[in-house]
Parts: structure tokens; sequence; C-alpha cells
């Protein structure tokens, strides 16, 4: 009878566990985020473990669209985007601007407030024009801000050319996008120390989690460090759009609402790989996430999933950023 008893109680206990969100079977650990706060585009973080603030600035989806006769030979590939986001009206005041515009108002705004670091965070181009790189680079150069950046799924994306998305990607990045990043840094993973602060930007403008991205991850989850993670798409979070992809359940062929107007492949009919799923969980799992910062809706949302939060910002080609800052604990 006995042995019954402790079967049942171990049958139970099982399911019990298999159905617990992935968040709730690991052991309670006092993660090193202790508050935070949102006003506005103002989000502040507290955390034992920083010793001084810091200040970031987070800006997504400029889609700038800048070219000149050397995009002459890929306009059957550009003439869509070539037109998109040109005139937009200010997040603020309502005003017309252009996406230029807020680029330049959003590095000004960086170098008044003496900001650490500016994290700009994919679709930052409308496609991988070398005129529109070498614009953002020299406004970077001259303001002398000190930047970071990854890709979005429409800086190499040249709507129409044959080819997967990862190979597309490896491409435009290694002949048009390099000189966006910082030198001798991986495209697809690399890491900014703000003092006590590690910034991770990971490219994740396919929608897929590569291994050696996965791998990366897990590292700096390893060093305890303070993490701030930066990615174009964002983290699949309930009650969210399909375009809340990365680790999406529903992000499928069946799902995929943009692949002929962005004339590109269909997303795979099985959806996401193992390894996407794995680094949504390990990101979940991670004390020393502090947040987790995305693009790509073009809407500021704000998400806790499981402990960890998630925040979206608006179209910076209507101005728009989040200003971070980051402090000691009170």
């Amino acid at each position: 009878m006995k042995k019954i008893c402790f079967l049942v109680l171990l049958a139970t206990s099982l399911f019990t566990f298999a159905n617990k969100p992935v968040y709730d079977i690991y052991p309670k650990q006092e993660p090193i985020r202790r508050s935070i706060s949102v006003d506005g585009n103002r989000i502040s973080i507290y955390s034992k473990n920083v010793q001084q603030l810091r200040h970031i600035v987070f800006a997504a989806d400029t889609h700038l669209a800048i070219s000149d006769e050397r995009e002459n030979d890929f306009k059957q590939y550009s003439a869509r985007m070539a037109d998109a986001y040109r005139i937009t009206k200010h997040f603020r005041t309502g005003k017309e601007m252009t996406t230029r515009q807020a680029f330049l108002e959003t590095i000004n705004h960086s170098k008044k407030s003496n900001a650490d670091l500016l994290v700009l965070c994919g679709d930052i181009i409308n496609f991988p024009s070398e005129a529109a790189v070498e614009w953002c680079r020299q406004k970077l150069d001259s303001a002398q801000v000190n930047y970071s950046y990854t890709a979005g799924n429409h800086d190499w994306h040249y709507e129409g050319m044959s080819g997967s998305s990862i190979d597309l990607r490896d491409k435009w990045i290694s002949e048009r996008l390099m000189p966006l990043y910082p030198k001798s840094a991986d495209p697809l993973m690399y890491y900014i120390d703000v003092k006590d602060v590690r910034v991770l930007m990971i490219d994740n403008s396919v929608y897929e989690i590569l291994p050696r991205q996965l791998a990366f991850l897990q590292e700096q989850i390893k060093t305890g460090k303070p993490l701030l993670i930066c990615m174009h798409i964002p983290l699949y979070a309930e009650g969210r759009s399909v375009g809340y992809g990365c680790g999406n359940p529903n992000w499928n062929a069946n799902t995929d609402p943009g692949y002929k107007t962005e004339r590109r492949l269909p997303w795979p009919e099985k959806g996401h790989s193992k390894t996407t799923y794995k680094f949504r969980e390990e990101i979940l799992n991670a004390k020393n996430v502090l947040a987790v910062f995305c693009g790509h809706i073009h809407a500021e949302t704000v998400d806790m999933i499981g402990n960890t939060p998630q925040f979206v910002t608006q179209m910076n080609g209507t101005g728009a950023y989040y200003d971070i800052y980051i402090y000691p604990e009170m």
C-alpha cells in the first residue's frame, strides 16, 4: 500500500513539474535587478550590483532611405522601401519630420545628455545602401558619441533577391554594413561594457538564433555581470502578435503575414529551431538580466515575461527612443 501511495505522489509531482512555466521549475534565486520604474520614455532600473549611475539611449527602426548612383543596379530590390517612411510625425509634438531629422535628433540628445552609450538596434536603414551606411557613420563619428549597432530585418534585405535570409544577412553585413560595427566585433553577437553593466548586442533579425549565439549568451550569463540584452525582434510574450517572434510557438509559414510583400522566402513550416526556444528559456532563467530591449514592432510596449522585463520602443523614425538609467540600489 505504501508503495502505491509513493508512486501516485511521484506521478503527481512529475506532472506538476512538467506543466509549470519554464521560469518556475528552477531554484529561486535573487535577481540582480531590484526594481524598475517607467515614466514616458524614461526607464529607471535599480540594481545592487551597479556602483554608479549609467545612462544608455536605446533606438530602433529609424528606417532611413538614402541612396545614390551606386544603388542603380539594385533598384529592382529596393524600390518599395526607398519610398517608405520618408515623412513621419514626431512622437511628442505630432509635427511632420524626416527620418534623417529623427536620427540626428537622437544623436544630439545622446551627446547633450552625456549618455554612456547609444544603442542602435536594427532597421536603422531600409536596405543595405552604401550611401546610407556612409551617412550614418559620418553623423555618428562627427558627433563623437559612443554607440553600438545590430541589424534588423530590413538593414540587410534586398526585396526579391534570391537566397535564404541567413545567407543574405551574411552577404550584406559583410559587403555593406560592417562600417557600423565596432572593430573586431562579431556582427551577430558582441558586448560592450558600460562600466559594470554589460550590454549584449545579439542579431536575431532572421527571427532565429544560431547555436553559436546561444553559446555566447550562456557564457555571458555565467559571468554574473548585470546584463542588458538588445536585439531587434522581441521575445515571445503571451498575448502579443506573432511579430514578437523570437521563440513564438505560433511562428511558422502559416502565420507569416508579409513574405509576399517583402518578396522573401516564407518562414519555415515547422517553426522555430530548438536553439531559438532554448535561447529564450536561458534569458528567462538568468538572474543577472536587468532587462531586454527590442524594436521591430514600431509601438512602445512593456511585458513581464516570467520575471524578465522586456521593453519595445516606438519607431525612431518618429524621433522616439528610450532613456535608460541604471542606478545603484537605493
